[in-house]
């Protein structure tokens, strides 16, 4: 098994107006964009090339906004899950952009 290009735990995952979860983990691994409850189950997939992914103007610092198949989630990332100088938000970006995706 490979090891993911990404991944984020206790993440909370949000589809307007309602918190989907607020320990989640968030995982791109052998190029699908997985994201999980807090106990494994899986809220949605999709191939990261058909994931876009950005960081709009109203979101705080910790926050990006990901459509997948379709739908929008906004995703809260905390700095504790940060491996190296870039913050969560940023690492998933650059994995999303890495992995063929759209992200910005």
């Amino acid at each position: 098994m490979s090891e993911p290009e990404f991944s984020a735990t206790r993440v909370r995952i949000e589809r307007w107006p309602r918190s989907l979860t607020r320990a989640g983990e968030v995982l791109i691994k052998d190029g699908r964009l997985e994201l999980l409850t807090s106990s494994g189950r899986e809220i949605d997939s999709a191939p990261v090339r058909a994931v876009r992914a950005g960081r709009p103007w109203f979101a705080g610092p910790d926050e990006t906004v990901a459509t997948v198949n379709g739908k929008r989630y906004r995703l809260t990332m905390d700095d504790h899950d940060s491996h190296g100088t870039a913050e969560p938000v940023g690492r998933f970006l650059a994995a999303v952009r890495r992995a063929g995706g759209e992200g910005s």
